[in-house]
């Protein structure tokens, strides 16, 4: 069987293809020192679910709380627009990093770690640390009784190191919200945390299933945090102090911590909803993420990766010793590491290079070099089904390489292939869940950020299972009638 040039040809054609993709999208704004007069924007990174300092309003659905207003005063001060970019706690750094916005505000600890490593503002926020347990729970009063406990802490918060050094066996979340619900639920022993952040849960929730068993004996101060050396520490001390002096800082932190937390000016916070309320008023967003973002994140990834897989397929299978080896390369590298390390390469580490790519097509590229990588050994296997004399046969009429395979063997090597692409399209679905990561607004970040407020994760993380539910089903249907079709080139 020969493979002309035309297939070397159509490979390089498609890497080409992705790295011009990836050079395009990758062109970004420069870091300068500090551009954020000239440009007249505050980017300001925020998780969005970290309720009352950085969620979304139940009643309005706006990004909202005390850290969002702090910004937004200290926006007003400096005379710039403010940007808000909603990232996961465990990412906010590396994102900050990789120049996706100027400041992090998300009651950021100030810690000497933190203040070697990047910029830390003059602090917005005073607290202390706490420890907090279940209600019934009297074996932890101190720092002192944390050895051997199982304490519920983000990783890269400073009051899991402060846990870590009591002795405590460290149980990795996402943020505070989740935290405090394996406590209450009895899956962990203890939480560590600020007394600011402790206060306005239980103000919140009215959670009486724990409670405040000790103190650290440290005091927390919360500021924004800047890459180092960017040359907004000025301008920002000096807004922060401004602030302080004129009671804008005591005013919002009245707002969040305690008058909203409770209820009392907030008409529509004050009237809690069902969470079979809130599921119905929420029916809309969560489809809207659903269309908007989950099934065109799926269809474009999964379409641009069957076309590098084809490519791959045919250089694996080529006499080509050299197109062979690079398309096992490729293959090995994409099955042998995670589809998340890949989407944290393409939009938190490529940054380093100079390449910036925006949320939305970064995941595109992640996804589909995942699905080409994986689908190639698929299409591979599904060729090499079709019996060697189909290629003879072809041949002996006179079909060049191209014609053959177009007319003669893909069409017998679909039906072969069909039902386990249907599987990897079914998962790439599910996997587009991981886009969250990367600030993609998809099915499962908009659950995240509804649920943040309201502490209702069964009834809205369940809503999005059955949304992806859903959408497999007729995934699977159109499966079935796609095979159905294709039975005309069986055999029979």
């Amino acid at each position: 069987m020969r493979y002309p040039r035309r297939v070397v040809l159509a490979l390089l054609t498609v890497l080409a293809g992705v790295a011009v993709l990836l050079t395009a999208c990758g062109s970004g704004p420069a870091d300068g020192e500090n551009s954020v007069r000239s440009s007249g924007v505050l980017r300001v990174g925020t998780e969005g679910v970290y309720a009352p300092f950085s969620y979304h309003d139940p009643a309005t659905g706006q990004l909202t709380g005390y850290d969002v207003d702090v910004a937004r005063a200290v926006g007003e001060k400096l005379g710039v627009n403010v940007e808000f970019v909603e990232t996961p706690w465990a990412s906010l750094f590396a994102a900050l990093e990789a120049n996706r916005f100027d400041v992090v505000a998300n009651q950021v600890t100030i810690t000497p770690e933190r203040q070697q490593k990047y910029d830390l503002s003059e602090p917005y926020s005073i607290g202390e640390g706490v420890i907090v347990t279940r209600a019934d729970d009297n074996s932890i009063t101190s720092l002192n009784d944390l050895r051997g406990k199982l304490a519920a802490q983000s990783t890269t918060s400073n009051w899991a190191q402060v846990a870590r050094d009591a002795g405590a066996r460290i149980e990795s979340v996402e943020g505070l919200t989740q935290a405090m619900a394996l406590l209450s639920q009895g899956r962990v022993d203890v939480v560590v945390n600020d007394s600011l952040s402790i206060y306005a849960y239980l103000a919140e929730t009215n959670d009486t299933a724990v409670k405040i068993a000790g103190t650290t004996g440290e005091k927390s101060e919360q500021g924004f945090a800047a890459r180092k050396n960017s040359g907004l520490l000025p301008e920002l001390n000096k807004a922060i102090e401004d602030l302080r002096s004129d009671g804008t800082l005591a005013e919002i932190s009245q707002k969040y911590l305690k008058t909203n937390a409770s209820g009392g000016q907030d008409a529509p916070q004050a009237q809690p909803r069902s969470a079979g309320q809130l599921v119905l008023d929420n029916l809309w967003p969560l489809a809207k993420a659903a269309l908007t973002m989950t099934i065109p994140l799926t269809i474009i990834s999964f379409i641009i990766g069957l076309a590098i897989a084809l490519a791959v397929a045919l250089a694996r299978l080529s006499k080509n010793r050299v197109l062979s080896n690079i398309a096992r390369f490729y293959i090995s590298v994409i099955r042998g590491t995670p589809l998340l390390v890949q989407l944290f390469i393409v939009f938190f580490a490529l940054p380093e290079f100079g390449v910036r790519i925006d949320p939305f097509p970064a995941a595109v590229i992640a996804f589909s070099l995942n699905v080409g990588g994986y689908a190639a050994e698929i299409i591979r296997s599904a060729i090499q089904s079709i019996p060697k004399g189909q290629w003879e046969a072809a041949e002996t009429i006179g079909l060049n390489y191209v014609g053959t395979l177009r007319r003669i063997i893909l069409p017998q090597a679909t039906r072969v292939a069909v039902p386990p692409l249907s599987n990897t399209l079914i998962s790439l679905v599910k996997d587009t869940s991981l886009a969250s990561t990367i600030l993609v607004t998809e099915l499962l970040r908009q659950a995240q950020i509804i649920a943040a407020p309201t502490f209702e994760f069964f009834a809205l993380y369940g809503t999005a299972a059955i949304y992806y539910w859903v959408i497999c089903l007729v995934l699977s249907f159109g499966q079935a009638r796609f095979e159905h079709r294709l039975e005309r080139y069986v055999a029979r």
